[in-house]
């Protein structure tokens, strides 16, 4: 009995096998059923994840080229991983490209120093943020046609001994800075006798420290120098009949893009369809429009 018991599992197993060898053998491209299909199914459906954003990186702290703000006004952009909002010219001239591109703008608030890290490893599409497209600058990265210009300016407070000043030489004695790694630290330099000081990360941090007596003044863009002296009366903004020299990349404004970005020629065509007419409202909107914080 227990032969015949012992007999009759062992063709059991047999046939077990035997059924298990053909379902493998039926399909040799596929030796694991429907293995082949599903990781078919997972590639296409990674294929689909298709990015339809457009990433913008800016301070969101240069008013009013740009800045934070807490509400949507003014046609303000939610700030990615974050409960506040970037308004300013910037914002403006990236929601017009955005629209031309037909992509959703996302703003990507970034620090100063890491923007074009940030454009170089991928992480925005796109800097949108005052910045000059300088012959350094463009040993790392492409940029389009100027969307805007402007001229330097130095802000100080109101009744300080420069308030009057005419010339970038009247400036000579006094603590004066810039923001770190721009064109505009290094035209401090034709200031003859001018005390440079360390320069600042932002320009928030700048106007604190002319409120607090630390610098006599700070360089900046006049669109910069009009907005300080509109959200702070201590301040006012110095325009130079004898100002800094200065070439006309430092001056300009561009979108920054990765080299040989396919990007260039289409923002290029989108910025040439903006009149110069309506940058100016633009601008002007961003200074009325700015935080008095900022």
């Amino acid at each position: 009995m227990r032969k015949k018991i012992t007999l009759l599992i062992a063709m059991t197993l047999s046939f077990i096998l035997l059924f298990a060898a053909c379902g493998t053998k039926g399909d040799p491209t596929n030796p694991g059923g429907n293995t082949t299909q599903e990781n078919t199914d997972n590639n296409d459906t990674a294929q689909d994840t298709s990015d339809n954003t457009f990433k913008v990186g800016m301070e969101a702290g240069y008013a009013p080229f740009n800045w934070t703000q807490i509400d949507d006004s003014n046609g303000a952009v939610p700030i990615e991983g974050s409960s506040e909002f970037a308004g300013g010219y910037d914002v403006e001239i990236a929601k017009r490209i955005a629209e031309g591109l037909g992509k959703e703008l996302v703003i990507v608030k970034t620090e100063w120093d890491g923007l074009v890290p940030a454009l170089l490893a991928g992480k925005i599409d796109a800097i949108i943020a005052g910045m000059s497209p300088t012959a350094d600058r463009k040993e790392t990265i492409d940029f389009t046609d100027i969307y805007y210009k402007s001229d330097l300016v130095m802000v100080v407070k109101k009744g300080s001994p420069y308030e009057n000043a005419s010339s970038i030489q009247d400036f000579s004695g006094a603590k004066i800075t810039a923001q770190l790694n721009t064109f505009h630290y290094s035209v401090i330099d034709q200031i003859e006798g001018v005390k440079k000081e360390t320069a600042l990360d932002n320009f928030p941090t700048m106007r604190v420290a002319l409120e607090s007596g630390t610098i006599d003044g700070y360089v900046s863009e006049r669109p910069e120098g009009v907005s300080a002296s509109s959200a702070n009366e201590n301040f006012v903004m110095v325009e130079f009949e004898d100002g800094f020299e200065t070439s006309e990349e430092d001056t300009a404004i561009a979108v920054g893009v990765q080299k040989g970005s396919d990007l260039t020629d289409d923002i290029n065509k989108i910025l040439a369809g903006i009149s110069e007419e309506e940058r100016q409202e633009i601008m002007d909107a961003a200074i009325l429009n700015q935080p008095a914080a900022n």
